[in-house]
């Protein structure tokens, strides 16, 4: 699949996809809850298919309607897998999911595409888990999936390197439910507002924990929850392209579902463009992206937006002066490379981009359409395609089909505001 994209300029209203980041916790959640879960909202895409086959590997129920899954959780009576579990593109699955199979004695088998088998590290997560007395192995020897996994975690205490926030995310989950105490030392934590998000869920759960400066963690375990209800709120990672894309265009649109008190650390990306001058109002859940004057290059340190990089990267090429983008280093254990990738495709088109070792140097430079790939990797297909939209020419976007892990309707959504993309 391809997009071919030339000059647009937008107008009208959409309303932003729910959060997967909310949507994964929850569905992890409601598989631990002892009763019936309902779920409005949800992100119905390819990564939330991978969580809801994991969940159903060990024995959810699920329902699902058009705006709605009902699903009755497992509660204490925690069992192994029916089979192995295959995170497909999902970071997260793998992660989670491989902490969670330590509550169980009996053996869990996940794997996953070839970015998962390849490039998404998973070896923090096994060592915490060897220290606390788990089974953890990378099946091929080499720090990646697949991966086994066969517990019970019950207590202890354990340290691993936190520049990745998912394992440690993980942990926290897992640990939560174990049957005793344990203790989390982090070193070099990064990530904090998703370490954030997750502790947010322990609090809607009442379940209890210390947090010392996320270098370290007390969690009593034990934990038991009830089967609940939760809105997925809209997510902010998403929201950033037809906010970048009105930006560059000289567009003005309006965006529903925008929870600004939602805890989401990419809605760090809403400050980033005020900054460069971008004239946004809110009312309510309402945001209205406003026609603003040439955008400002600044220096940002955007650890705890790390998703946004790729199209912090794109708005860059269309600011005035210089955008230095830093503290970035863990971007390059994503989907793919998004340093190295969105250098390399962003110089295509005429970009003055240069790659730094923890993040970019952007200067602004008039981009031209080109034919541009997108390294399996949803983030990039959608900066490219915003990209696109401010270019002179028409530029061919190839390998598309990954815009399905967060945003399904990307295409759809950018054509109703008047993009000129098919």
């Amino acid at each position: 699949m391809k997009y071919t994209i030339q000059k647009s300029k937008l107008k009208g209203s959409l309303e932003i996809p729910p959060s997967k980041s909310h949507t994964h916790r929850a569905l992890l959640f409601s598989l631990l809850a002892s009763g019936v879960t309902k779920i409005h909202n949800y992100l119905d895409s390819s990564d939330s298919a991978a969580m809801l086959n994991a969940i159903e590997q060990f024995g959810a129920k699920v329902q699902k309607s058009a705006d709605m899954l009902t699903i009755e959780g497992v509660g204490s009576f925690f069992r192994p897998a029916k089979n192995f579990i295959h995170a497909q593109n999902s970071g997260i699955v793998l992660r989670f999911i491989g902490a969670l199979a330590a509550l169980s004695s009996e053996e869990t088998v996940i794997t996953g595409d070839l970015s998962i088998c390849t490039r998404r590290p998973i070896k923090p997560l096994l060592d915490a888990l060897k220290q606390l007395g788990v089974s953890a192995e990378s099946i091929r020897g080499n720090d990646y999936a697949p991966i086994m996994i066969k517990g019970p975690l019950s207590s202890g205490t354990c340290t691993l390197d936190g520049k990745d926030s998912q394992p440690v995310s993980a942990l926290l989950i897992a640990t939560s439910f174990a049957k005793g105490a344990s203790e989390i030392y982090v070193t070099d934590p990064g990530e904090k507002p998703w370490i954030d998000l997750t502790l947010s869920w322990l609090d809607f759960h009442k379940l209890p924990y210390e947090n010392h400066d996320y270098t370290y963690y007390k969690i009593p375990g034990g934990a038991s929850i009830s089967g609940f209800e939760y809105t997925v709120p809209g997510d902010f990672s998403s929201l950033a392209f037809p906010v970048a894309a009105a930006l560059i265009t000289q567009s003005e649109i309006t965006l529903e579902n925008v929870d600004r008190n939602d805890i989401q650390g990419d809605k760090k990306f809403l400050d980033f463009v005020q900054e460069m001058g971008a004239e946004l109002e809110f009312s309510g859940k309402t945001l209205y992206v406003k026609k603003s004057g040439p955008l400002q290059g600044k220096t940002f340190d955007i650890n705890g937006a790390i998703d946004t990089i790729t199209i912090l990267a794109v708005l860059a090429s269309f600011a005035e002066g210089e955008t230095v983008l830093t503290n970035a280093a863990i971007a390059r254990k994503k989907e793919c490379d998004r340093i190295h990738a969105i250098t390399t495709e962003l110089k295509k088109m005429g970009a003055d981009i240069e790659e730094k070792e923890d993040g970019l140097v952007i200067r602004r430079s008039p981009l031209k359409g080109a034919i541009l790939k997108t390294y399996h990797d949803h983030r990039m297909v959608m900066s490219l395609s915003v990209a696109a939209m401010g270019a002179e020419g028409t530029s061919i976007i190839e390998g598309v089909s990954s815009a399905r892990k967060t945003y399904p309707h990307f295409k759809d959504h950018m054509a109703a505001l008047g993009a000129n993309i098919r």
